[in-house]
């Protein structure tokens, strides 16, 4: 008893930042959801509780938008994924180990850049009358000048610029802990490179294959700023029109019900895919599995 005491103790300091910046805001968005914009001069009022902020949000205008922010972090997701691994795992197990922590700083130096002026570099580099474009007419690959910005390909082409070392480095942990001497075994007893690779090194880093999707897609799916400076009117995602409910239309309510849906279609969407993981593991686990019998 008293160990569970001195380990819930030193949990509570956790507990309380969960409950203060966490349970407590998202409550409160949740209360201002069931509300509704007073006047014009006013933000919120919830004297009456009703679910019209969420029809009103729900709106085909709305929806477009819901399933256009989806699209684009499922994909940039998936891209992070099918970038990140392969430059994980060079670093982890084919790279010098006196040189892994140069290569993990370069991974860094974007982030020692605001995340606003790395937008902003993509929306000049992607101009139509920026370097790039004259660049591409130059060398006859484009006949005119590049029309990528404002489109959804420029936000997802920023989004996984902006989110690919969130992907990198927790797979450059999972696949550093999967010492040499289990991939070795794995090929002395008849496994190739590639069998060695999907079977040993894939599953023992499972975990941080998790990690980096988690940490990719979450904040991918609430970004506004990259839908804002490249995407334009035809990369709108939820959480730039979010954000100008609360800053530009003060209509709380509609931004706070817009927020909630947002968080519900995030957890809908990891549970979807958790659910389509497990389901498509089942022949692999059970051809892994080891069944013992008596002589």
């Amino acid at each position: 008893m008293r160990r569970l005491r001195i380990r819930f103790s030193l949990a509570l300091p956790a507990w309380a930042w969960l409950l203060v910046f966490f349970v407590v805001p998202i409550g409160v968005v949740i209360w201002y959801s069931f509300g509704y914009k007073p006047s014009i001069f006013a933000t919120n009022a919830n004297d009456k509780l009703s679910f019209d902020r969420y029809v009103e949000a729900l709106s085909p205008t709305f929806f477009a938008t819901f399933q256009n922010t989806l699209w684009v972090g499922i994909a940039g997701t998936l891209l992070c994924l099918a970038i990140g691994a392969p430059v994980a795992y060079w670093i982890a197990i084919k790279a010098a180990p006196n040189r892994r922590g140069t290569l993990l700083v370069l991974v860094m130096v974007p982030f020692w850049t605001n995340f606003l002026v790395r937008t902003i570099g993509w929306q000049i580099i992607l101009a139509p009358e920026g370097w790039l474009s004259h660049a591409l007419q130059f060398l006859g690959v484009i006949p005119g000048p590049l029309g990528i910005l404002n489109t959804r390909g420029a936000v997802l082409l920023g989004v996984v610029y902006n989110y690919l070392p969130l992907m990198i480095l927790p797979l450059f942990v999972a696949f550093d802990r999967v010492s040499g001497p289990l991939r070795e075994a794995s090929k002395d007893l008849g496994a190739g490179s590639w069998k060695t690779f999907l079977r040993v090194t894939v599953p023992l880093a499972q975990p941080g294959i998790i990690a980096g999707v988690l940490l990719v897609y979450i904040p991918l799916m609430g970004d506004y700023i990259t839908a804002t400076v490249l995407g334009g009117a035809k990369g709108n995602m939820v959480g730039q029109i979010v954000a100008s409910q609360f800053q530009t239309a003060q209509n709380w309510a509609l931004g706070s019900a817009m927020a909630v849906l947002l968080i519900l279609t995030i957890a809908l969407s990891i549970a979807v895919a958790a659910a389509i993981g497990w389901l498509v593991t089942i022949p692999i686990r059970r051809s892994y599995r080891l069944t013992l019998e008596e002589a």
